[in-house]
């Protein structure tokens, strides 16, 4: 099986779950370190829909940077991930049975 993690590698859930994959026998890991190679807006869209999840609940509303969105529709939120990819919140895992938000990092046996 084939598992993609949208990882930061400074963020400690990120970290966890990343080492979750990495244990579980028959897992082909893929990391995108998405600050880096950040998804499309598009990507996004697909990835929360999956994961049957809100932009808005995909946001990470600690940062600064998603002050602003606090009464933002959806839309709006995913434009702003799309160019600030600091704003998602990490880790995003996908594989063929589904997409999970990695907090907390056991989450993503669900999909395993």
């Amino acid at each position: 099986m084939k598992a993609v993690i949208y990882h930061n590698p400074r963020c400690s859930k990120s970290r966890e779950t990343l080492a979750i994959l990495d244990e579980t026998p028959g897992v082909e890991v893929e990391v995108v370190e998405y600050l880096k190679h950040p998804p499309s807006r598009d990507e996004l869209a697909r990835l929360y829909a999956r994961a049957g999840m809100t932009a808005r609940e995909g946001l990470r509303i600690a940062e600064d940077a998603a002050k602003p969105l606090k009464g933002a529709d959806d839309d709006t939120i995913l434009d702003a991930m799309a160019a600030n990819p600091i704003l998602i919140e990490r880790p995003l895992v996908e594989t063929d049975k589904g997409v999970r938000l990695g907090r907390p990092p056991e989450k993503v046996r669900e999909i395993l």
